[in-house]
């Protein structure tokens, strides 16, 4: 059993000039590795460079995604296509919307569509526009059938278990094909935001090991450049001027815990509500950082191009636009909650209440019959505002759950889903939305059940957390913690930040699944049932079903 203690931190982003390698848009190559790596501004932080050693050591396939009629709801790297002002997409729940606030434009040359790193992929690759701008294992696994295995998504780098393994074994891409999942690689000790390891809190040791990636000696934690794999979804590249919004709660100290918040490149405070474990505070590093791990990019992005970047990503707007039962969700007479436009339309930055801002307003609509609806548009609508009712009014006792309990709430605290999940229009966070519901931490972490009638074997690692002796316990799990993935402590390298993780919106979800971080959620159902499970709610079976059409109707 190997044992390894290591450094974490919060970061300040730290830096970019002009670059691009092997790319159509010319800009001027410069190298982000080196003695002065992390230190040229804002946008790379410290942690960046140790993982551009990683990603620019890891093998490359000659991956390209060619196929005889490509269909046209996926989006492959430097198509040079015109991305309209509106998209629709088929899902099984009915029809997702996508909006461009900003107007049709070209594609060609935009540093989100173009394969700008060595591997082929672009930022679009794995947000994909029909997946609400993430990406769903049902399209993965069609690419992978579509391309037998030759999509950019696929690269060794993280779209693989580990970048050793036989690439053309689709076994070496089983996180992904089944879970849909990415290898997340961070430096272990963790680096500040000047690139220097400091000291965690606990030491960790790999338990369980099933990819093989962590006790690698190239890509594991004993390696020259020792890397902490854990395996996590892509989050939607939409809705983010609500993720990236300065309003309600976020403020120069976090209400959680009540340390420093993390600063944009104005020296604002930031939201911290874009990454599972929040470890970027702007758009901008988070590009710098994707580009690196996920298009093995060597260099560094120009302003222009994270300005290209960014303002794509904020003019995007994606939400459920149609039911198979219920009908049309937008338009006259339905609820100012649903599709796109609302959303371009909404508070930004506003905590939900139960007076004038609820957290997905549903008004008067459907409350009556209206000429012309059927029977099953009247049953499903019925149902979507029941599930509203359950979102929003059900109590259940909430307990053991770190970053709310431990806030002033007490524990247990009698509360309700829009308690936690209280953003006006998409059901995240305010702000600083790191909390530990236990889907990566044992006991409550979906497990594969060790019995002789089951044939499958754990296919995520298992880390033991050992908190020292000098520092305060995890305040419901004491001084050792199983967890599949440390969540906000891989950056902080604090104890009671194990297994917290940034709460996603809500918006989309018909379009993307598997859901929570680690894809243990295959279907709407599952996480409502894990729900049920987690804080013993005792929803009846009507509760489930309603609960369930109105999350896919968002």
């Amino acid at each position: 059993m190997l044992v390894l203690s290591g450094a974490l931190t919060t970061f300040v982003a730290a830096a970019a000039t002009n670059h691009a390698q092997d790319a159509p848009v010319q800009v001027e190559q410069t190298a982000i590795s080196g003695p002065d790596a992390g230190q040229r501004g804002d946008v790379v932080a410290g942690h960046v460079p140790s993982q551009n050693e990683q990603a620019q050591d890891a093998p490359v396939t000659a991956l390209d995604g060619a196929t005889d009629g490509t269909p046209p709801d996926w989006w492959s790297p430097g198509e040079g296509r015109t991305f309209p002002e509106y998209l629709t997409y088929p899902n099984a729940n009915g029809e997702l919307g996508l909006l461009n606030a900003s107007g049709t434009f070209e594609t060609r040359g935009h540093p989100f569509f173009e394969p700008i790193g060595r591997n082929g992929r672009a930022c679009v690759s794995c947000h994909q526009p029909a997946d609400g701008m993430s990406l769903s294992v049902r399209s993965i696994r069609q690419r992978w059938e579509e391309t037998r295995g030759q999509d950019p998504i696929f690269a060794a780098i993280d779209g693989s278990n580990c970048p050793n393994l036989p690439q053309a074994d689709e076994a070496s891409h089983s996180l992904l094909l089944e879970r849909g999942l990415f290898r997340i690689f961070l430096p272990w000790p963790p680096k500040n935001a000047e690139g220097q390891a400091i000291e965690p809190e606990f030491s960790i040791e790999v338990v369980r090991d099933p990819t093989g990636c962590n006790t690698h000696p190239e890509y594991g934690l004993t390696s020259d450049n020792p890397m902490i794999s854990i395996y996590r979804r892509p989050r939607p590249v939409a809705n983010l001027t609500y993720l990236t919004h300065q309003g309600f709660g976020v403020d120069y100290w976090r209400d959680k815990d009540g340390q420093l918040a993390a600063r944009d490149e104005d020296g604002r405070p930031a939201n911290m509500n874009m990454m599972a474990d929040a470890r970027h505070a702007t758009l901008q590093s988070q590009a710098v950082e994707a580009a690196v791990t996920h298009l093995q990019f060597d260099g560094a992005l120009s302003p222009a191009q994270l300005g290209q970047i960014r303002a794509f990503e904020e003019q995007l707007f994606v939400a459920q636009v149609a039911s198979n039962g219920a009908g049309s969700l937008i338009g006259e007479g339905a609820p100012p909650a649903f599709g796109p436009y609302n959303l371009r339309d909404g508070k930004v930055g506003e905590l939900g209440n139960n007076t004038n801002t609820f957290v997905f307003p549903m008004g008067d609509a459907w409350t009556g019959a209206a000429a012309g609806d059927t029977a099953q548009q009247r049953d499903m609508r019925a149902s979507i505002r029941r599930g509203h009712d359950v979102y929003f009014y059900r109590t259940f006792w909430i307990r053991d759950t770190m970053h709310l309990n431990t806030v002033g709430f007490g524990n247990p605290t009698k509360r309700t889903c829009a308690t936690c999940h209280q953003m006006h229009m998409i059901g995240s966070d305010v702000a600083n939305g790191w909390i530990d519901i236990g889907t990566t931490n044992l006991p409550w972490a979906k497990e594969q059940p060790r019995n002789p009638w089951n044939a499958h074997q754990p296919d995520l690692p298992l880390f033991k957390i050992t908190c020292r002796d000098d520092v305060p316990p995890h305040a419901f799990l004491g001084r050792v913690i199983y967890t599949q993935d440390p969540g906000r402590a891989v950056i902080t390298g604090k104890c009671v930040d194990v297994g917290a993780i940034v709460m996603q919106q809500f918006r989309g979800l018909a379009a993307r699944a598997p859901y929570f971080v680690n894809g243990s959620a295959a279907n709407l159902r599952e996480m409502v049932d894990y729900y049920d499970r987690r804080y013993d709610i005792g929803f009846t079976e009507q509760e489930k079903i309603d609960l369930e059409n109105f999350m896919a109707s968002l």
